[in-house]
C-alpha cells in the first residue's frame, strides 16, 4: 500500500468516525473543532475526505497480493 493510499485510508477513517457521531449523536466533530460546517478549514477537511474515498476505490479493485511463504522446514 502506497503512502498516498495510507493517508487516504486515515482520512476515510476520520470521516467514518465523524459520520458515526452525526448518525448516533447528531454531533459533527469536524464542524465543532473548526468553527462550523461553513468554515473554510472544515470544508477543506470534508473535501479531502471525499477525495480520499475516490482514491480508496483503487484499493477495492486491486488484486490481493499473494503472500509468499517459505517451504516448511523439517528438523531431524
Amino acid at each position: 500500500m502506497s503512502t498516498l493510499q495510507r493517508i487516504a485510508l486515515l482520512l476515510i477513517i476520520i470521516g467514518a468516525i465523524n459520520w458515526g457521531l452525526i448518525g448516533f449523536f447528531q454531533f459533527d466533530l469536524v464542524a465543532a473543532l473548526f468553527g462550523g460546517q461553513d468554515a473554510a478549514v472544515a470544508r477543506i477537511i470534508y473535501g479531502l475526505v471525499g477525495i480520499s474515498g475516490l482514491i480508496a476505490l483503487s484499493l477495492l479493485f486491486k488484486p490481493s497480493e499473494e503472500v509468499e511463504t517459505e517451504p516448511e522446514k523439517r528438523y531431524s
